[in-house]
């Protein structure tokens, strides 16, 4: 069964789009006519045929310049912004690992990009009336691990609050803001993750290569 959702030609900017759910969100809108324009740390060497890739670094203030500044110059507005963005390179150990430097990588990464790239792209959706933000949280938002998770979950948990009051804001003037809290998801990094710590606590442990 397939679904006709009305994309073509629709403008859209996926944050993250090289990887894992990122790239899958990427696909869908492209095969559904949607002119996507696709951030990566570096353009991937299989990049999606027809997708705009632009290599930028989105921790910083500068690299959501320089991508708001290219979907502009490029699509001459939007219509859907999917902020998939997001990760941990935290140590465990708890609280007591997480120095200022960790807590502001973690937010740079799993909070700011989204409220960059919306502060530089909101006003042309609000110009044209119309257009859709999409934040993807995490259901660590609300059941984090206190080992290896905290200031990832405390970034989305900020992410989610962010964007209700961003969608009380800018819904009656045509623009939604939806989120989303996805729990595991079947990608190489959550995999190589998980056998490494399967390691740790068992040397002797199989790797493990597919969920039941």
């Amino acid at each position: 069964m397939s679904f006709d959702l009305r994309l073509t030609d629709r403008r859209a900017l996926v944050t993250g789009g090289a990887k894992g759910v990122g790239a899958a969100v990427v696909e869908v809108l492209h095969d559904a006519g949607a002119k996507v324009i696709a951030t990566a740390r570096s353009v991937p060497s299989d990049a999606n045929e027809g997708v705009r890739y632009i290599a930028a670094d989105l921790a910083t203030a500068e690299g959501c310049t320089a991508v708001a500044k290219f979907v502009l110059q490029q699509l001459l507005g939007i219509d859907i912004l999917v902020n998939v963005l997001g990760g941990s390179s935290a140590p465990g150990g708890g609280f007591a690992s997480l120095d200022d430097a960790e807590w502001s990588k973690e937010l740079n990464q799993n909070l700011m990009p989204a409220v960059r790239i919306d502060r530089a792209l909101l006003p042309s959706m609000i110009e044209q009336g119309s257009g859709v933000i999409i934040h993807v949280t995490s259901i660590q938002r609300e059941l984090p691990l206190p080992d290896s998770t905290t200031a990832y979950a405390a970034a989305k948990a900020a992410l989610s609050t962010y964007s209700k009051s961003l969608s009380k804001e800018v819904t009656p003037k045509g623009v939604r803001v939806v989120r989303v809290s996805p729990g595991w998801v079947e990608t190489k990094h959550p995999f190589a993750s998980l056998n490494g710590s399967l390691r740790k606590l068992a040397p002797t442990t199989k790797a493990v290569s597919k969920l039941s």
